[in-house]
């Protein structure tokens, strides 16, 4: 039986052990995949141990990503680009680091990105931010991106990590309505609007949004939120948070197991994961 896990603080809302455990299935692979909800002081205990168990691969979440980066013996380009490791694979080498984070948020919306100069507005400055912004480097370099958030010295880190490739600039918290208003490509990265305080949003007037703009909240839970109803009110193109949650696993399975995996089955698997949930909050 091979052994995959997630370590995280918490974990039992997570919708990735019902994906991946489908897709083993589907795969025929003899395996498991199992949530370990780790607090911050034990994590590298965890890893240890996962690692003498004979542990395959994890994935690592909130709040133990960099932890991660620095535990492990040899990083991924991915990995080495943002400071940051969600996916690790066991070997008798040690224990290599990787991101998937970047991958799959691109391929949940890359496909709606205009190639032609677009211009970026991104809510919000941590973690998932930067996977965005090192995406969005990889990919349409040189775009202009507008990172609103409270605090602005978290805006100047993230623009002195991507200087060379990139155009960042920092909006106020209390100017986001304009920032939004102008941009191509909108990009929710805050929990604002995450069970259960549904009714909240970064914004409240749909007047911001305009007809053809991409939004994406990466809130998927509830699956639609509020930020993204008032976006769909107006004409804007959604895209479900809940594709970067289920692309990054899709670029993790492979990567672990060296083969394509079963994608519509972890898609069919998170919305069985999610409906069930909404239901057990109506």
């Amino acid at each position: 039986m091979k052994l995959f896990g997630l370590l995280g603080y918490p974990v039992g809302h997570s919708a990735s052990p019902a994906m991946m455990n489908a897709a083993f299935a589907a795969d025929g692979e003899t395996a498991v995949y199992v949530p370990f909800a780790v607090t911050p002081e034990r994590i590298e205990e965890a890893l240890v141990g996962l690692s003498a168990l004979g542990a395959v691969g994890v994935n690592v979440t909130v709040p133990h990503k960099v932890v991660a980066f620095h535990w492990v013996k040899t990083h991924t380009e991915e990995a080495r680009r943002i400071g940051a490791v969600n996916t690790i694979r066991f070997t008798e080498d040690g224990a290599i680091g990787h991101n998937t984070d970047v991958s799959g948020w691109w391929r949940s919306i890359g496909h709606h990105v205009p190639s032609a100069s677009p211009s970026f507005a991104v809510i919000g400055a941590g973690g998932a931010a930067m996977a965005i912004l090192a995406a969005i480097a990889t990919h349409r370099p040189k775009a202009d991106v507008t990172v609103i958030a409270r605090r602005e010295s978290q805006v100047a880190a993230l623009a002195r990590r991507f200087d060379t490739e990139l155009s960042i600039q920092y909006a106020p918290w209390e100017k986001r309505n304009a920032v939004l208003a102008a941009a191509n490509v909108i990009v929710q990265t805050t929990p604002i609007g995450m069970w259960p305080k549904v009714d909240q949003s970064p914004v409240t007037d749909a007047g911001v949004f305009q007809p053809g703009q991409i939004v994406q909240d990466i809130v998927y839970r509830p699956r639609e939120t509020m930020f993204a109803r008032l976006a769909k009110s107006r004409g804007a193109v959604v895209v479900d948070g809940a594709d970067m949650l289920i692309y990054q696993g899709v670029d993790a399975y492979e990567w672990w197991l060296g083969h394509e995996a079963p994608v519509d089955v972890m898609f069919a698997a998170v919305d069985r994961h999610l409906a069930h949930e909404q239901l057990a909050h109506e």
